[in-house]
């Protein structure tokens, strides 16, 4: 049976459909195209879904990815290619390792090292969910920039592939809600997605590059739309934990670590909506504030 999608969802189907190209230096090579934003660089997501895909194609299906790290390197041009390389570094009875570099014109732009595992019977604990309201109580990105006009306020209202919703309040035109270093979200798709575990652990790998630095925005009283505020995805680390659908709500619980030197770290949870512990995530961005 056919599933049809809106555009935003084939957006991100077409951002993981990645293409064989000839292998030079390393075992494999990818290549995948990034998605149209109105700012001057590519979304950091797009580099972490395509990475977890290039490798996440260089292992059997008796081993899923557990860990991933990653360095964002240079600004990554819009809507262009870009060279996923992979080399299979380990594999092993119960582990595999895989190294990923990303090239665009010629230069290097990410950089990535994976970790894959056989499922193995043990023991299964995880800290609970926090208590939230329920995402049906909370305003979507659309309904709460209806009537904001502009290119930014377009694209966070209706060109990501993800429903999300803030739990305090969004910072897109100014900090609603309390100026605290933590935050949490619902996301999910828009459209039921495909069923594959891996699709869906990539799903959670480019979503949750959207908001995970807001909770250092958020302490500053920052919002995106605030004259002069550059950022930057600087590196990022995940951990999946258990298979989860990211078409179903997931709640993305946020909190800042340190902020020093225009430098901050974030870490992240997802839960999925029964409270069970799907993935973590930390991130270190770069926030220099306008003049």
């Amino acid at each position: 049976m056919t599933t049809t999608v809106s555009p935003t969802s084939a957006a991100f189907l077409a951002t993981v459909d990645l293409q064989p190209a000839e292998a030079q230096s390393y075992d494999e090579a990818w290549t995948a195209q990034t998605q149209w934003v109105p700012w001057p660089k590519a979304f950091g997501g797009d580099m972490v879904a395509q990475a977890a895909a290039a490798m996440m194609r260089s292992v059997g299906e008796d081993r899923v990815l557990h860990s991933m790290h990653s360095y964002f390197m240079r600004p990554v041009d819009i809507g262009a290619a870009v060279r996923y390389e992979v080399e299979r570094v380990r594999d092993g009875r119960g582990y595999s390792t895989r190294h990923v570099r990303a090239f665009q014109n010629g230069k290097a732009v990410y950089d990535a090292i994976g970790s894959f595992h056989v499922p193995e019977d043990g023991t299964d604990d995880a800290p609970a969910m926090p208590q939230v309201p329920a995402p049906e109580d909370l305003a979507s990105s659309a309904e709460v920039l209806v009537g904001v006009d502009g290119p930014a306020a377009e694209y966070w209202a209706n060109g990501r592939s993800f429903d999300i919703r803030h739990v305090e309040g969004p910072v897109y035109l100014q900090v609603e809600g309390p100026r605290a270093a933590h935050q949490a979200v619902w996301v999910k798709a828009f459209d039921r997605l495909p069923d594959d575990p891996d699709l869906h652990r990539a799903a959670l790998a480019y979503v949750c590059d959207y908001t995970i630095l807001e909770p250092l925005l958020r302490s500053q009283g920052l919002a995106w739309a605030a004259p002069g505020l550059v950022t930057a995805s600087l590196d990022h680390s995940m951990w999946f934990h258990r298979e989860g659908r990211a078409d179903e709500w997931v709640l993305y619980v946020q909190d800042a670590c340190s902020l020093q030197n225009n430098r901050g770290l974030v870490r992240g949870q997802f839960f999925d909506r029964g409270g069970r512990l799907l993935a973590s995530v930390a991130q270190e961005g770069m926030i220099r504030p306008g003049a």
